[in-house]
């Protein structure tokens, strides 16, 4: 169920112990379908619905957050950015990117965290060994790339390539790692000693799911190396077909999606998704659309 602002104050939800995932839009969102699954399993007495919040509502909704119904939300588009200014406290993952994706009430106040860090690094765990100490390449400069960069680093990655339209002019510095900035005409050169490879852009995204960021020869350059799209629909997408053909490790974005939304519910509630059925509910969605 997705609620403007409008409707959500006059709903029964209103008077129902709820969580929101918030954004505009927010109707393609699958964070309902999960997070409500994780309720319904856990028999708490709560609703997770969708909010599609306009621009000059984000002051009143901050006020509604103080609510006793209020139970929590996910932040998603426009608003990551612009709700970190508007919690009492910021996680210091959430700082560090400077976007939150979850708001949590404790201690009388509200504290945003971003999960998308986590939720990145828990599929490749087992694959750490792999890449520590070495070299990844991440197309896309985006929001997504931030949590991307600080889970890389984590993960003990000592060099990050970004791949980007307009690599003029980008720069950062970090003490833990060389970071470059490349453009799609040259990260072929950085290919052969990078051991992971990961998409942060929406290139192939549904529906466009025959768009590739890259020229698809270039693909035999991810032979034994990890590739990894943060987009899960489609699950597939034409960067990981390619990067399978070429004899990769793939993984897609789904997991992610699943362990992102797995650390907010837990931060909420204490209790951990069950992912199992997360995912067969998911595959089950995407096998219907």
């Amino acid at each position: 169920m997705v609620y403007n602002f409008s409707n959500l104050k006059k709903s029964d939800l209103s008077a129902t112990p709820h969580y929101l995932v918030v954004g505009n839009p927010v109707g393609h969102s699958l964070s309902p379908l999960m997070h409500q699954t994780a309720i319904d399993y856990h028999q708490l007495n709560a609703v997770y619905a969708g909010l599609h919040l306009e621009h000059n509502e984000i002051a009143e909704f901050a006020a509604w957050c103080n609510r006793e119904n209020f139970l929590g939300c996910n932040i998603t588009i426009p608003y990551k950015e612009l709700f970190l200014k508007l919690v009492d406290r910021v996680d210091n993952d959430a700082q560090e990117i400077g976007a939150i994706n979850t708001i949590v009430k404790q201690n009388g106040g509200l504290t945003g965290y971003n999960t998308d860090i986590i939720g990145f690094m828990e599929p490749v765990l087992d694959l750490q060994h792999l890449f520590e100490g070495g070299r990844a390449i991440v197309f896309g400069t985006g929001g997504a790339s931030k949590a991307v960069k600080i889970g890389l680093l984590k993960l003990g990655v000592r060099e990050i390539v970004f791949v980007s339209r307009n690599p003029a002019g980008k720069t950062t510095s970090d003490h833990r790692a060389h970071i470059e900035f490349v453009d799609y005409h040259q990260w072929q050169s950085y290919a052969e000693e990078a051991a992971i490879f990961i998409n942060t852009t929406p290139v192939g995204m549904h529906p466009n799911v025959d768009e590739i960021f890259i020229d698809r020869r270039d693909a035999t350059l991810f032979e034994d190396k990890i590739c990894y799209d943060l987009i899960y629909n489609p699950v597939m997408t034409s960067f990981l077909k390619e990067a399978d053909r070429a004899g990769a490790v793939v993984i897609n974005g789904l997991e992610m999606f699943i362990q992102q939304g797995n650390r907010s519910f837990e931060l909420w509630t204490g209790k951990t998704f069950p992912v199992e059925i997360i995912e067969q509910k998911l595959n089950h969605h995407f096998h219907q659309r």
